[in-house]
């Protein structure tokens, strides 16, 4: 059984264009509507700060305060979450390059802000997405371990180990200083670590796989998903050979490496490959609404995955969802984002286009940073 995840009050103060604001909710979906400009998403990104990261524009803390505040950011939430009820508040101090995040749960000091995931999941879609499968490499990887992060939330911490690791053999090779000893021991920990990176993500996949192959509503077509560009043929091989191997193409690729200015091979380098499962193309060559379609179907299942795994149901923070679809289709997506079970924050310039969601939402107008029932 499926429990529900809900925000029931939200405050912000000194976030983006809000000097303050207060939202009081009633475990509905949000449907927020106004003009462009008016601080719908960044009503929104304040929501994704409830989750580890940068929130959903992987801001600079420092760009996140209110333009003339005298100090940081902050938002508080009243959330009815995977351990019951809480009160978390997160926020920044300090000024310019010395800006950190701070987090509270109850009224505590937080140890680390992964300890938001054992209270609630939350995941997004925005229009900078819509060009995943024609975009960079890196954006696709980005994505990809966004889903990981849901569901594991050690991953970050192995990624960001990973590439000081990485950096710091970079800078060793680029002097010159190929001491065996030392190189060998930051290769043993990239290894490690970008081995375990790779086997999160291709786990991601196989259980995204197993939820999209079972869909059957041709309004958002599935999607077969594999990673391509970081050991691609040791996909049946124990972890500690896939370590072995890899540890052994570093050593071998110093030389390279250092001419290149870079570490040619690691997790760093995959890449997602998305295809059309129905029309068996990939989905780079898909149309717009195609691929905007496949987007959701992608999200969808993966908030349903999360919710399976978790027994709680995610949040979800949907931008401009509605734009890009015919009613029919606006109808179906609200219906399979109702039978998720969770609470989605969704935003339009026109009320009128979410008017299938019907009794099941709560409607806010924003204009002028204001906010009104």
């Amino acid at each position: 059984m499926t429990h529900k995840t809900s925000i029931h009050r939200l405050k912000l103060t000194d976030f983006r264009n809000y000097a303050t604001a207060a939202l009081a909710l009633d475990g509905r979906h949000v449907v927020l509507t106004g003009e462009n400009g008016a601080g719908k998403t960044n009503l929104m990104e304040a929501v994704s700060f409830l989750s580890p990261g940068r929130g959903l524009r992987r801001a600079v803390l420092a760009d996140v305060a209110r333009v003339g505040a005298p100090g940081g950011f902050s938002v508080f939430a009243e959330v009815d979450g995977i351990e019951g009820e809480v009160e978390i508040g997160t926020g920044s101090e300090g000024e310019g390059e010395s800006v950190v995040r701070r987090l509270r749960i109850n009224g505590t000091p937080a140890r680390s802000v992964d300890e938001l995931t054992d209270h609630l999941r939350i995941l997004w879609l925005t229009p900078a997405m819509d060009g995943l499968f024609t975009g960079s490499a890196s954006e696709r990887r980005r994505f990809l371990d966004r889903l990981v992060l849901s569901l594991d939330p050690a991953h970050g911490r192995r990624a960001s180990d990973f590439e000081r690791a990485m950096r710091s053999r970079n800078k060793l090779l680029s002097e010159g200083r190929f001491d065996p000893a030392w190189l060998t021991g930051i290769e043993q920990q990239m290894a490690g670590l970008g081995v375990a990176m790779m086997l999160a993500r291709r786990e991601m996949l196989g259980l995204l796989a197993g939820l999209t192959a079972r869909q059957d509503d041709s309004s958002f077509p599935s999607a077969r998903l594999a990673l391509s560009g970081f050991l691609d043929e040791e996909s049946d091989a124990p972890a500690i050979e896939i370590e072995d191997r890899y540890l052994a193409a570093l050593a071998n690729g110093r030389y390279r490496d250092a001419a290149a200015g870079r570490t040619l091979e690691g997790p760093h380098r995959a890449d997602l490959l998305v295809r059309h499962a129905d029309k068996d193309i990939e989905a780079e060559r898909c149309s717009t609404g195609e691929q905007k379609a496949l987007l959701v179907g992608l999200v969808l299942a993966h908030a349903r995955l999360v919710a399976t795994m978790t027994g709680h149901a995610p949040i979800l923070l949907l931008d401009e969802i509605a734009a890009h679809f015919d009613e029919g289709r606006r109808a179906v997506l609200f219906d399979r984002i109702d039978a998720l079970g969770g609470q989605a924050f969704m935003t339009g310039t026109d009320r009128a286009m979410f008017s299938a969601l019907g009794e099941r939402a709560q409607f806010v107008t924003v204009r002028d940073s204001v906010l009104s029932a």
